[in-house]
């Protein structure tokens, strides 16, 4: 099967009565621990990719279910502004987090830049991939891993640059740096048209996020968490007014403003901070108590200009933060000639350093919701700027994410659930991250002030290809030596998981040539993979926030998502192993999801002891045939095991009853079988 690699993207055509069509396109970032989707109109509307509420803003992203963005808006504000419409003292363009911004935002460019190629990445000859990507065209120079370079239109003349940029070195890979460049261009519309020349005054530029930590426990603790009943929102950097949720002016060093998973009063069964996760709802075998939402996400101004003629930072920016309903009266029909409403949204768009803060307003022990029936989204505003025709204003921004490993909050949860320590010692454990979260901007700020001069680690293979075998599971790769300028690779890191692929890895060989053979894998279990090539340790020069130490490619580059095997030894012919044939299990009972023997893949029973070339017929009890399975059809595939997914020909799931599987060698040789399948 060839590779094939693209961004993907949704054909939607927004429309407005004044505006020609433009056509909706939407991405995936996903080179480090953090993933989500953009959108070329400029911001992550609710439901924007799909019908889900929350959707996106994942991390750590190997696992299932961790997103945390419900939606998100960009509003611009200026005043006493003239079209053809008419003349208003407020003017208000928006996209999100509702609206798509037809008829206001227009989308000219919407590029994916890579520093590599995507890693070619196979299991069984067959292509594996976590989310499906365009890293096209690539530049081998980039400081950065992955850029969208994103160019709007709007109806007020400002042209929007979105440089979205990431990393994958580990120390710099769970934040995304948001690089906005707003020029006074006069351009109104995606075609070029362009107005009489015009200053503009009292301009905004205004953020929005409805966030809702996190996906994983939204109908464990309740489904109103799903779109932020429970999120409780702070900021540092606003004001000299101390903080009493967490107390003192710490981190006020960093201009941020932050959500994480609240009190939510309506659960009663134990304390919810981080989640934890007693009675699981995804994964069945999740029974340890783990904290499924200790996670602390949000944005850290990195630079924003002092006003269009001054292009040092301004200390002073954000102008505006605070806290907003969520379901309030403007989340939702925003329309650029609707003047009355414009006059209240650029009420918002002013409003200035809210106090209390939203945390400190609820306490410990408050309603994060506040009495809103949809939870409350934290804002941020720049500005005011004048902007004359020509000039510019650049604003920055890290959206970051960090919190407990998951191992640590599998320990946490395990030692909560069983009472080993209270729920305030659970919640200091999960509060932590707020630090790791601080830490994150701190790195992302000094990487900007570094002129991007963060070290990188040396790049990913080219290919890396896993296939099942007999008695082993084999393992190679080709590296990547396009760019003499690329940190050297000093050896290469082979690390496995077992059973599911968002589970523990362990690291299982070092080497440094381009291939490895694991023997030590169970017999006939799913096995996932990724590999990581590592640099010399001396070749870090620590710069930008970063630690010493080697510093090694990123698992996304190269993570496996589907199973590779370490099969039984095949037979050589059916006498050898006449009456050691064997289904597993048998019976089995089908659930769509694995059951407890093969949690996270699909159902599925097992033929073993079997001769490494052969041909399973499977028939129904009346005698239909309804699959024909050919094992071992090259001598890489004869191995003494075969996997049968419970489908017929046409992929439909078998029913429930007695079935009857007849192994034919090529030399004529039968061996009849029968199992039972309970749906």
């Amino acid at each position: 099967m060839k590779l094939f690699f693209r961004m993907s993207f949704v054909s939607i055509l927004v429309t407005s009565a004044a505006f020609s069509q433009v056509a909706e396109q939407k991405a995936w970032m996903s080179v480090g621990s953090i993933h989500n989707w953009f959108s070329n109109f400029g911001s992550e509307r609710e439901e924007g990719w799909v019908a889900e509420q929350q959707y996106g803003l994942q991390w750590p992203a190997l696992y299932a279910h961790q997103d945390m963005q419900a939606a998100k808006g960009l509003w611009i504000g200026t005043t006493n502004f003239t079209d053809a419409k008419g003349t208003y003292t407020n003017k208000v363009i928006h996209v999100g987090p509702r609206v798509t911004g037809a008829g206001e935002f227009f989308p000219t460019k919407f590029n994916m830049v890579s520093k590599y190629e995507q890693t070619a990445v196979k299991v069984d000859e067959t292509d594996t991939y976590g989310k499906l990507v365009d890293p096209h065209p690539v530049d081998k120079t980039m400081p950065w891993d992955r850029m969208i370079d994103n160019v709007v239109n709007t109806s007020i003349g400002l042209t929007m640059q979105r440089k979205i940029i990431a990393f994958s070195q580990q120390f710099h890979d769970n934040y995304f740096v948001f690089d906005y460049t707003f020029t006074n261009t006069g351009i109104i519309d995606e075609k070029g048209t362009t107005s009489a020349p015009v200053t503009l005054t009292g301009v905004y530029f205004y953020f929005q996020n409805r966030l809702a930590t996190n996906a994983d426990t939204r109908l464990v603790i309740g489904n109103a968490t799903g779109w932020g009943i429970n999120t409780m929102n702070d900021v540092r950097g606003d004001t000299t007014i101390a903080s009493t949720f967490f107390p003192g002016n710490k981190d006020n060093d960093v201009r941020a403003s932050y959500s994480w998973h609240g009190r939510y009063p309506s659960f009663t069964q134990y304390d919810n901070i981080g989640g934890p996760i007693f009675i699981p709802y995804y994964d069945k075998t999740d029974t340890t108590g783990r904290l499924g939402a200790a996670q602390f996400v949000g944005w850290g101004t990195v630079f924003a200009s002092k006003s269009a003629t001054d292009s040092t930072d301004d200390p002073k920016q954000p102008s505006t933060t605070s806290y907003e309903e969520s379901d309030g009266v403007y989340s939702r029909n925003n329309d650029q000639y609707n003047v009355s409403a414009m006059v209240g949204e650029y009420g918002m768009i002013t409003k200035g350093h809210v106090v209390p803060r939203h945390a400190d307003k609820v306490g410990p022990t408050g309603d994060p919701s506040l009495n809103t029936s949809g939870g409350l989204s934290f804002a941020t505003g720049y500005g005011p700027y004048t902007i004359a025709p020509g000039q510019r204003v650049r604003i920055v921004i890290a959206e970051a994410v960090a919190g407990l490993s998951r191992e640590a909050a599998v320990s946490v949860g395990r030692k909560f659930k069983s009472g080993a320590i209270t729920a305030a010692q659970k919640n200091d454990s999960v509060y932590t991250g707020r630090d790791s979260l601080f830490s994150t901007f701190r790195r992302a700020i000094a990487n900007f002030k570094s002129g991007w001069a963060v070290p990188m680690p040396p790049p990913p293979p080219k290919t890396f290809s896993v296939n099942s075998g007999a008695g082993k599971i084999i393992l190679s790769w080709t590296p990547n030596t396009d760019n003499p300028a690329d940190p050297a690779v000093v050896k290469w890191e082979v690390w496995r998981a077992v059973g599911r692929y968002d589970s523990t890895y362990y690291k299982i060989g070092e080497v440094s040539g381009t291939g490895y053979v694991d023997t030590t894998a169970a017999q006939n279990v799913a096995h996932y993979y990724y590999l990581s090539a590592v640099g010399d340790p001396a070749a870090n020069t620590t710069a930008a926030g970063t630690p010493p130490g080697a510093l090694k490619s990123s698992r996304y580059y190269t993570q496996t998502y589907i199973p590779a095997y370490r099969r039984t030894a095949p037979a050589s012919n059916l006498a050898e192993v006449k009456g050691k044939i064997r289904v597993v299990p048998n019976p089995y009972s089908i659930n769509g999801k694995g059951g407890l023997l093969f949690p996270g893949e699909a159902d599925k029973i097992s033929f073993v002891n079997i001769p490494g070339r052969c041909t399973i017929r499977i028939y129904s009890e009346l005698g239909e045939l309804i699959k024909t399975i050919e094992h071992g059809s090259t001598p890489a595939t004869e191995t003494g095991s075969q996997d049968y997914d419970l489908t017929t020909t046409y992929n439909q799931i078998i029913a429930s009853g007695v079935y009857i599987a007849v192994l034919t060698t090529p030399q004529g040789e039968k061996e009849i079988l029968k199992f039972v399948v309970i749906r």
